[in-house]
C-alpha cells in the first residue's frame, strides 16, 4: 500500500456545549489538518496522487467552508446573536470537537473522489484527533 499526506492548514473558532471546561468558551485555533490518501498502485505518474490535487480538492474546500470561521452545534444559544451581528458561522449537526471536524473533512474529501484513508485534525501542536474507516 502507497500513501501520501498533504498538510493543510486553517484558523477557526469554535465552542463546546455541555463541556465543563475551558472550551465552553469561544475559543480559537490554527489547525493543521493532515489529508492521507493511499492506493494499491501508482498511477501512470508513479504516484498515489499529485499533492496539488489534494490541495485543491481539500484546501479550497477549508478554505470556503471553514477558514476563519465560528464552528458551532446548529441549537448553540449564540447562533442567532452572532447570525443577527453578521459573523462567518458555520454549523453542525453535533459539537464542533477536533474529531468531529477530522470525520467533517474525511467525508468531504471522499465527496470530491478523493482515495482518502485517514485525517488528522491537529488543533494545538499537542493535540490531534484521526478519523479514518
Amino acid at each position: 500500500m502507497f500513501r501520501v499526506v498533504r498538510e493543510i492548514h486553517f484558523s477557526y473558532g469554535h465552542r463546546l456545549l455541555d463541556y465543563p471546561g475551558k472550551c465552553s468558551h469561544l475559543h480559537g485555533h490554527n489547525a493543521r489538518v493532515y489529508i492521507e490518501v493511499s492506493s494499491e498502485r501508482l498511477n501512470h505518474e508513479g504516484m498515489v496522487m499529485d499533492f496539488y490535487q489534494i490541495r485543491e480538492a481539500v484546501g479550497s474546500w477549508i478554505r470556503e467552508v471553514l477558514d476563519h470561521k465560528m464552528i458551532l452545534y446548529k441549537e448553540d444559544p449564540l447562533v442567532p446573536i452572532l447570525q443577527k451581528a453578521g459573523e462567518p458561522i458555520v454549523l453542525m449537526d453535533q459539537n464542533p470537537t477536533a474529531e468531529a471536524l477530522a470525520q467533517w473533512i474525511f467525508m468531504e474529501a471522499r465527496k470530491k473522489r478523493l482515495p482518502v484513508s485517514r485525517v488528522t485534525l491537529w488543533e494545538t501542536q499537542d493535540n490531534s484527533a484521526v478519523y479514518h474507516e
